[in-house]
């Protein structure tokens, strides 16, 4: 999530994971070391919204926010244009 961009930090990510608030492929995830494979499905509770992600490719470094969005496909409309 912190090298998509989800968000702003890897503690942010860890907290959201360990606090119940990130599913992958349906199921509730508890640990911030799961591994993630490419066509994974994240759903994402994220302030007052809820963000449903494709993964679609993994980067070694954290990138600029172009870069990021190909990472990932958006199949919520919480941020489609």
């Amino acid at each position: 999530m912190w090298h998509a961009r989800v968000v702003k930090a890897r503690t942010s990510a860890a907290e959201l994971v360990e606090s119940g608030h990130v599913r992958v492929n349906g199921a509730r995830e508890k640990s911030p070391g799961h591994a993630i494979k490419l066509g994974d499905v994240l759903t994402i509770a994220l302030d007052r919204t809820v963000r449903v992600l494709k993964v679609m490719a993994f980067n070694d470094k954290r990138g600029d926010a172009s870069s990021a969005r190909v990472l990932y496909e958006e199949l919520s409309d919480a941020k489609r244009n």
